[in-house]
This record gives C-alpha cells, sequence and structure tokens, in this order.
C-alpha cells in the first residue's frame, strides 16, 4: 500500500498583493479607499457604542462624527503635503498630484488634529463635552487606524528597511516604465504599527474600565501609547521624508506628541477627577427646543384645584374704572421662542 504524501510550501516572506485597484463597470476600485472607509466605520462602531454606554445620544454623536470625519480628512492631506512638499512642488513636479488622495499619502497627525477641530466645533453646536467625547472615541481612532494601514499594504508604500526576517514584506521594483522588474524583502512597518494599535486599543479599554478614565485622560492615554510605538516604527522606515537633527520629522513629532500627551494626562487626573457626568441635560444631547418645552409647560399648566378669581365687590367711580378696564386690556403679544445659545 503506498502512500501519498504532499508538499505545502510556505513562502518565506509576506506576498504583496498584485494590485490594489480593481474596475467595476468602468469605475476604479481602489483598496485603499475601501481600507480607509472600513476603519471608519469600525472607528465610529466602537466610539458609539462606548458614547452610549456612558449615557450620550447616539443621533447627537453621528452628528459630531459627521464634522470631524471630512476635517480629519483634509487635515490629513494637508499635513502630508506640508512635511513632503518636494514630492509635489519644484522642477520635473506636478502640483495637482497634491490633491489624488487615492495615490496614499494621509499623515495621522493632521487627521487627529484637525479632525478633533471638526468635533470640536460639533461638540460646541450640541452642547456636549468636547472631552468625553474624545475619550469615548480614543480606542475606535486606533482601531480604524489598523485598517488604514492595510490600505498602505494594498499600496506596496511606507515599508521599512530590507531584511530576511521570515514575515518580509514582498515590494516590487520596477523600470521607468512602470514594468515589474524584481522583488525585494523590507520590514512590514504597516504590519507592526497594526500589531502595535491593536494593543493600544485593548490599553485604552482595559485602563478605562479599570479607573473610569474621564475629562480627556482616555485619549491623551491612547496619545501616548500610539506614539510611543509610532516612534521606534517610524525609524525602520525608509520612504523619503525630512530629517530635523538625523531623526526623521515624524519621529520628533512622535515624541513631542508623547510628552504632551503624558503631561496632559497627569494635570487632567490632579484637577478632575473621575468622569464627567453626560446623562442628562445639554451633555446628553438635548436640543434647546427639547429643554426649553418642560418650562414652557411648567408655565403654562394650571393646577387643577386652583381657585377662580373672587370677583371685585368694592364700587369704583366710573371714570376711574373704565380707565382702569383700557389699562388692563392686553395688547398684541410677541413670542420670540427658545433662542439657540
Amino acid at each position: 500500500m503506498s502512500s501519498l504524501s504532499l508538499a505545502v510550501t510556505v513562502p518565506a516572506f509576506i506576498p504583496s498583493p498584485s494590485q490594489g485597484v480593481w474596475h467595476v463597470l468602468g469605475l476604479p476600485i481602489r483598496a485603499y479607499a475601501l481600507c480607509i472607509l472600513a476603519g471608519i466605520f469600525a472607528g465610529y462602531w466602537l466610539g458609539r457604542r462606548r458614547w452610549v454606554a456612558r449615557g450620550g445620544s447616539a443621533p447627537v454623536l453621528a452628528d459630531i462624527i459627521f464634522w470631524a470625519i471630512p476635517f480629519g480628512l483634509v487635515g490629513a492631506r494637508i499635513y502630508h503635503v506640508i512635511t513632503d512638499a518636494e514630492l509635489y512642488f519644484g522642477p520635473g513636479k506636478h502640483p495637482i498630484d497634491a490633491l489624488k488622495i487615492w495615490h496614499g499619502g494621509l499623515g495621522i497627525w493632521g487627521a487627529v488634529g484637525f479632525g478633533a477641530l471638526g468635533a470640536w466645533i460639533a461638540c460646541r453646536r450640541a452642547k456636549v463635552p468636547f472631552l468625553a467625547v474624545a475619550d469615548a472615541m480614543a480606542p475606535g481612532i486606533a482601531l480604524a487606524q489598523i485598517f488604514g494601514r492595510f490600505g498602505n499594504y494594498f499600496n506596496q508604500e511606507l515599508y521599512g528597511r530590507t531584511t530576511n526576517l521570515p514575515w518580509a514584506l514582498e515590494i516590487d521594483t520596477k523600470d521607468p516604465d512602470g514594468k515589474v522588474i524584481g522583488h525585494t524583502l523590507h520590514h512590514p512597518t504597516f504590519l507592526y504599527e497594526a500589531i502595535w494599535n491593536l494593543g493600544v486599543v485593548a490599553l485604552v479599554l482595559l485602563v478605562d474600565r479599570r479607573f473610569k478614565l474621564g475629562h480627556g485622560r482616555a485619549f491623551f492615554l491612547y496619545v501616548a501609547a500610539y506614539t510611543a510605538g509610532r516612534a521606534w516604527i517610524e525609524n525602520l522606515r525608509v520612504d523619503t521624508v525630512n530629517h530635523i537633527f538625523g531623526l526623521r520629522l515624524n519621529v520628533w513629532t512622535a515624541l513631542i506628541m508623547f510628552v504632551l500627551a503624558v503631561i496632559a494626562f497627569v494635570i487632567s487626573a490632579r484637577k478632575r477627577p473621575g468622569q464627567e457626568d453626560i446623562t442628562s441635560g445639554p451633555a446628553a444631547g438635548a436640543s434647546p427646543a427639547t429643554e426649553a418645552a418642560p418650562e414652557a409647560a411648567e408655565a403654562t399648566d394650571q393646577p387643577e384645584n386652583t381657585p377662580e378669581a373672587e370677583p371685585q365687590t368694592e364700587p369704583q367711580p366710573e371714570s376711574q374704572s373704565t380707565s382702569q378696564s383700557v389699562q388692563d386690556t392686553p395688547g398684541p403679544t410677541h413670542h420670540s421662542g427658545p433662542r439657540l445659545k
């Protein structure tokens, strides 16, 4: 009786996808865009669960995210273009390429900074505490970044130095016409950051569950944890970037943000321990009209047993009575309604 043996060959590297764009009915479907969209939905899903669990309004959070997302995308692109201006401006460059976001190039610092600005504006409009929203969304932001890094994988970008490690990433080398002529193996920095961010998500969730972080501390913890990993991962990358005193610009940014986040966390813990109360009032997302309704009802509703006013028994002179009745006649009433504050 003969035995049949099957040999399974496992590549000693991570192969890059053969393509990152598919055309459906003539329209390009880009993996990079799909990863960004998946990250947005995943981050919002987690943030929404946390916000509602604290007593916040889900529709109000949706409005805030509606502001934060476009601000974040624009800010991410602005940061990338400013810090890598030599890719788009100068001799032989095409400035219009700065608008081609589908080719990649979103800076997380710009995304978080401008996204926070958009969220802050929306929070002011909805009368909810901005830092409470930031705390609820903190692990969701890290979760969204995980999906975004796989967009870099499909674009074969932001990889690290060459290596022969078993988990090395295969990157195509191309001639000037774009034809693949070979492959090189590199550190899969997209995967390093994705795994690190998964740890950041778990860290923020666990610490928040244990200590009930409030007043921005969950968000500051996310920033500190993420930048701690980004600093060493950034040092592995070989993509073109500006250097300051021998370090990549993003390394300096990560170090500065780490220090600021730690300081903010400590100050918040000392001055404002505990969590904000967002279960009632404006913090829960009630609109001004909704808040004014109970007051209006209280002012107009009369108790059922209120005695009617007794008729006046003392006689008055006819002229005085006539004058008094004219003065007591109500004029037109103007109602301005509840004001938006």
